[in-house]
């Protein structure tokens, strides 16, 4: 895992972006980002750059739950206070000089909930549960809609959303990202001291200091928009699939940690969405 928080990838030109994105109905601003123009992409903003990856943490599950909606906890049926938070995301594929859209990923989120609780972690107190966990299938356009609330915080730790995605590189073999996604300190100050999140106080971590947004966090940073019923986001993920290095496997590797041992499991499999 040492190398695999190493950024990776390139930027494709604007001749070569507009080549690649014109016959799927994108357009493209002065700066080459793209554009969509249709409905369902316009939740997204494309960016042919490949993205870098974080280490997975000790708080990954494969709950195995193909679901778009976290809120709720299988388990019981409750529904996880919070601010309602709706993220897109639009899984592309770097090849040579291409950037295309990456459909059949499996993509998985998780974070902790306004208390900065992970669900089904034994030293959590939370083994059994599994709210704000699941994943799903990226479409033909490799777009993935999940439904869930900001994150709360932790010590230690800045405001984070953790994201995973599953594919097979261009050498035939499984290929896994993982990586974080992070909140401007603006935007994050705004919700925070707000219920139910203010009851736990002013974080003890911010982006700056956090031991892993430092170096490249800002490569994955959320710019979350107001909506009638909370907020949404969206956010483009590149993939280099000829990088065996990051594509390798992201268990985490130190038993242990705050979370324990980690679980193991085959990655979900499930047919592509239309």
């Amino acid at each position: 895992m040492e190398d695999d928080d190493k950024p990776v990838g390139r930027v494709l030109s604007r001749r070569r972006a507009l080549a690649v994105f014109g016959a799927a109905g994108v357009t493209f601003t002065a700066v080459g980002t793209a554009v969509a123009t249709n409905a369902d992409a316009a939740a997204t903003t494309p960016s042919c750059v490949a993205k870098p990856e974080m280490t997975e943490g000790p708080y990954f599950v494969d709950e195995g739950l193909n679901r778009s909606d976290l809120r709720v906890d299988t388990s019981d049926g409750s529904v996880v206070a919070g601010a309602k938070f709706h993220l897109v995301l639009h899984v592309l594929q770097l090849a040579g000089s291409q950037c295309k859209p990456l459909p059949g990923a499996t993509v998985d989120i998780w974070h902790c909930d306004a208390a900065g609780v992970y669900s089904d972690i034994a030293v959590e107190g939370t083994t059994g549960k599994n709210y704000l966990r699941g994943y799903q299938v990226s479409n033909r356009r490799g777009i993935v809609k999940f439904t869930t609330i900001l994150p709360g915080w932790y010590e230690g730790r800045t405001v984070h959303t953790h994201v995973k995605i599953r594919t097979t590189g261009t050498d035939g073999n499984a290929y896994e990202f993982t990586s974080q996604l992070y909140f401007t300190e603006q935007f994050k100050a705004a919700y925070l001291a707000r219920a139910p999140y203010a009851a736990k106080g002013t974080p003890d971590t911010t982006n700056d200091t956090d031991m892993h947004y430092a170096d490249i966090g800002d490569q994955m940073l959320l710019a979350p928009k107001r909506t009638r019923d909370g907020y949404e986001a969206a956010f483009a993920i590149a993939l280099d699939l000829s990088d065996t290095a990051v594509g390798a496997d992201d268990s985490f590797q130190t038993p242990g940690g705050p979370g324990g041992t980690p679980p193991t499991g085959t990655p979900p499999t499930a047919a592509p969405s239309a």
